[in-house]
């Protein structure tokens, strides 16, 4: 493989990342307004059924990826994990059980 070859995998991939960082950017953006209502209404930071729900969902859209579906649970589950984690503190700043 030649510089010039790994170079251009290497452009690709980062601009790959690239779109990855701003698509986790908006996806958060989005859960911080769900956890502020979630606070303002007083719902429990986290939905297990809806959690359920997006792993198997995203399990399946890996598999038709052909993607693992192991490493996409376990991606989407850190996030899941980070957006808890996000709404619990908004509850804790607001008071809500």
């Amino acid at each position: 493989m030649s510089d010039d070859t790994l170079q251009r995998y290497r452009q690709s991939i980062d601009r790959i990342d690239a779109a990855l960082v701003f698509l986790l950017a908006e996806r958060f953006q989005i859960t911080q307004a769900v956890g502020r209502y979630k606070a303002e209404t007083g719902l429990p930071p986290a939905d297990p059924g809806r959690e359920d729900r997006q792993i198997e969902r995203l399990r399946a859209l890996a598999a038709q990826a052909d993607l693992d579906p192991e490493f996409s649970e376990k991606f989407l589950r850190f996030i899941i994990d980070e957006v808890i984690r996000h709404h619990a503190k908004m509850q804790d700043a607001a008071g809500t059980p």
